[in-house]
């Protein structure tokens, strides 16, 4: 009797404990997860989706970076992948381009052979641009002010830059393509004016621009105010018309990119660092343009890495051109110094110096001498009789 009591209250007990219980207020979260991913392939345009699937776009890659695509009513796959398949991309070429740029499908096959005959003006052959839409493609789908983005292509060639720059800045540089060509005239005319209001020279002034273009094209997204004013600032600090041209001269248009405030700071922290005169950290800065370049935060760090590794005040005010280099960089090269023997906080910067080729070179003479025999035994000897 005691058995069938015990038992029957430990029943009990576990209806009232199952009567607690709650059912839970949220799903698990995979649930929810699967139920969202299914929701969404619910609402994609099918056909988009089995024309992909025709040639071999993972689809999971375009729903994870920009599934929007999917949701199209109007898509042109097919087309664009011929238009592709024209320029002679294969078939991963083809997959590869639709996956990481899937907005390419919403594209009119109209405006896409359009940017094909504007990129073809820069083009050698197909061949070549194929190529360039396989590593850039965001950039060649990005299909706007076409007809402005032409009008700048003549402009850059009628200033005589080379297609292949042209091409380099259409994949890096779009947007200066998308100024109106206007607005990229008449900065060019105002950096050919100011190079000349320094003392630049006609004949100069032509290579100076190119090579300014070339490597800085973002200079023509600046304003002509903030040129005239960054020159206005550096005749403000003594810097001489001439001096100016020297600055211009190794900095390019990297000049016009930097502000008063930031130059001063720059200067500032500088003069504060080698504790010297205004007329020494000119010529400090003329040696080494990077003091005017670089932030105070950037200068600080490159600074202090130099200190770390033994290097004094003194050395490197005599070879300013070392805060050129990132802190990863220095110890590379002082690694490699040392395995020669070589104490780099005992002698001059100079080895440390320089470009990775010059470098390499500077390592591989002092590399030489290490080696080198001091004696020659087919040397003749000068001994007396």
């Amino acid at each position: 009797m005691l058995w069938k009591l015990l038992l029957r209250s430990q029943s009990c007990r576990l209806c009232s404990f199952k009567k607690m219980q709650s059912p839970p207020k949220y799903r698990p979260f995979l649930a929810c997860f699967i139920y969202t991913t299914d929701r969404q392939s619910s609402k994609e345009n099918t056909r988009t989706v089995e024309k992909l699937y025709k040639f071999s776009v993972d689809i999971r890659k375009i729903r994870r970076l920009k599934g929007w695509v999917l949701l199209e009513d109007k898509t042109y796959v097919e087309e664009i992948a011929n238009i592709l398949q024209e320029l002679g991309a294969d078939e991963t070429a083809v997959a590869s381009i639709l996956e990481r740029c899937p907005e390419a499908i919403v594209c009119s096959p109209t405006a896409v052979n359009t940017q094909r005959k504007l990129w073809q003006l820069v083009c050698k052959n197909e061949e070549e641009l194929i190529k360039l839409i396989e590593q850039f493609p965001e950039s060649f789908f990005t299909i706007k002010d076409q007809e402005n983005q032409k009008l700048n292509v003549q402009f850059f060639q009628e200033l005589e830059l080379k297609n292949v720059v042209i091409s380099r800045l259409l994949t890096t540089a779009s947007n200066v393509f998308h100024n109106p060509v206007e607005k990229n005239k008449q900065m060019v005319r105002i950096l050919q004016e100011s190079y000349l209001d320094v003392g630049g020279s006609e004949a100069n002034m032509k290579v100076w621009l190119l090579k300014l273009l070339s490597q800085n094209p973002f200079i023509l997204l600046n304003s002509p105010a903030a040129i005239k004013e960054t020159l206005e600032f550096l005749q403000e600090q003594g810097f001489t018309s001439f001096e100016i041209l020297q600055l211009l001269s190794k900095l390019k248009g990297f000049l016009f990119q930097l502000c008063p405030r930031s130059i001063q700071n720059s200067i500032s922290f500088s003069k504060n660092v080698f504790k010297c005169t205004d007329h020494d950290l000119k010529q400090l800065v003329l040696k080494c343009p990077a003091l005017l370049y670089y932030s105070v935060p950037v200068l600080e760090e490159r600074m202090q890495g130099l200190l770390r590794e033994g290097i004094s005040i003194a050395q490197i005010r005599e070879t300013p051109m070392v805060l050129e280099l990132t802190p990863q960089i220095v110890q590379y090269r002082i690694r490699k110094l040392n395995s020669l023997g070589y104490r780099i906080k005992d002698g001059h910067l100079a080895n440390l110096n320089g470009s990775k080729k010059e470098f390499e070179a500077n390592f591989g003479k002092i590399q030489a001498k290490k080696v080198r025999p001091l004696f020659n035994p087919v040397a003749p000897l000068n001994v007396e009789e």
